[in-house]
């Protein structure tokens, strides 16, 4: 039997090429007047920062490190930790303050346990930032602020190194080590793990460390990065829990010599496998679309902090010409709030002009004619451009769905609703294993 000849139209069609997505790295830095490259941050505050350190250390008195929950900020925790020791500060002079679940360093609460531990200098990692009064309530307590969340408003009397404004924009984790490396020998050969993990917790494991990041390819030799991957996914895996188990995973950090000892952690394996059941029982709520397409909701409700997770894996895989943002609220992480986190569509990154999600949910609150936007508070719309979120009453939250017109049937104009591709939920993928601030 002949087979039919192919049809030379067809067979000529090519399939559409896929659209290049820069880099991370592949961003113009900022410069001085001498086109001097400023990254991470302006070398000045580089160097208060070394400064306070050094003053921190010679001064043996009580040191308090404010880390973040995540892997970026425990991390970063751990390299000042590590190096403050280097530099002669007694590890017993040296504690660490964790925020409850739902909290932060600026809630008068915190504010009040940070003082009862009674620290000559606290250090704030990686916690994100805005003005009021100082970290805590002592005029005689100093405070160092290393952070790279988009702020430009601080806690009073703070010496303050921000990368939020220096493209490509660093982790905290990796601002700490660039901080620190030329403090002491020992920060780059015990510190570089941590560096890589704090920095692929937060940007990815496909991140190619092209200049101006430093060259870690040493770090790379000692560990493969699949090593460094699932070693950020277990950290990252406890405070994920209803339980908010930070302080396990601080400890498993803190005390691990390299990041091989930190994959036989017991706490560590349970509690990723309670959050990747969590994931999976979660991730098949269908999205629904603002009436412009811009931006995709979903809505769950768990006392797992798994929105960040979600969030992530459908933002790899919806697509449409309209579409920006993926947003997932989370209804049941803290009682009578809702907390959301929103990624940019993979099909959106290399947009011109770039998606700003905090633009994008500020000009939808701004749409309100009442007070929406101070009743929200102070945690809405915080984070990175790229990746950012809230917490917001619940009340409140339904009136931002309602400008942003959720559910309702987009005009003619706008085109085809977003597609999925092939499945009906993004497909299982190791994305759910380590990524993502909430």
């Amino acid at each position: 039997m002949k087979r039919k000849a192919t049809d030379s139209s067809v067979a000529s069609k090519s399939k559409r090429p896929k659209e290049a997505i820069p880099d991370y790295c592949d961003v113009e830095p900022r410069r001085d007047a001498q086109e001097g490259i400023i990254w991470p941050a302006p070398e000045k505050a580089m160097d208060e920062a070394r400064e306070f350190l050094r003053k921190c250390a010679s001064a043996q008195q009580k040191t308090l490190i404010v880390p973040d929950k995540d892997a970026d900020g425990l991390d970063a925790g751990v390299i000042i930790h590590r190096t403050l020791t280097a530099l002669g500060l007694s590890p017993s002079l040296i504690d660490v303050h964790l925020v409850k679940k739902g909290t932060n360093i600026h809630d008068a609460e915190e504010r009040i346990l940070m003082q009862a531990k009674n620290p000559k200098f606290v250090i704030v990692v990686d916690q994100g930032s805005r003005s009021g009064p100082p970290v805590v309530d002592n005029k005689d307590v100093q405070s160092l602020i290393i952070d790279h969340h988009l702020s430009d408003e601080f806690p009073q009397n703070a010496t303050v190194v921000s990368a939020c404004h220096y493209p490509p924009v660093a982790t905290s984790a990796l601002l700490t080590y660039e901080i620190c490396k030329p403090l002491h020998p020992d920060v780059a050969s015990k510190c570089g793990y941590l560096c890589a993990m704090g920095t692929h917790g937060d940007l990815g494991t496909t991140l190619k460390w092209k200049p101006p990041f430093p060259d870690m390819a040493e770090t790379f030799r000692m560990y493969s990065k699949k090593t460094i991957n699932d070693a950020v996914s277990l950290i990252n895996a406890p405070r994920r829990t209803a339980k908010f188990d930070v302080f396990s995973a601080w400890e498993a950090l803190l005390h691990a010599k390299d990041p091989k000892e930190i994959l036989s952690n017991k706490r560590l394996l349970d509690a990723r496998a309670e959050i990747n059941e969590e994931v999976e029982r979660q991730t098949h709520t269908p999205p629904k679309f603002s009436k412009d397409g811009k931006i995709a909701v979903l809505r769950i409700h768990s006392a797992a902090q798994v929105h960040p997770v979600i969030a992530t894996r459908w933002a790899g895989h919806l697509q449409s010409k309209a579409l920006e943002i993926v947003m997932v609220a989370n209804s049941g992480y803290i009682p009578g709030m809702v907390n959301f986190s929103c990624r940019i569509a993979r099909c959106a990154r290399n947009r011109d002009p770039p998606v700003n999600i905090i633009s994008s949910l500020k000009a939808v609150a701004d749409l309100d004619t009442t007070d929406l936007v101070q009743r929200m508070g102070e945690s809405f719309a915080r984070g990175h451009k790229e990746a950012s979120g809230g917490i917001v009453p619940a009340a409140e939250f339904e009136e931002l769905m309602a400008l942003m017109k959720v559910g309702e049937k987009p005009d003619p104009a706008l085109g085809e609703a977003a597609k999925v591709k092939k499945n009906t939920t993004p497909q299982k993928n190791n994305l759910m294993n380590y990524f993502a601030k909430g």
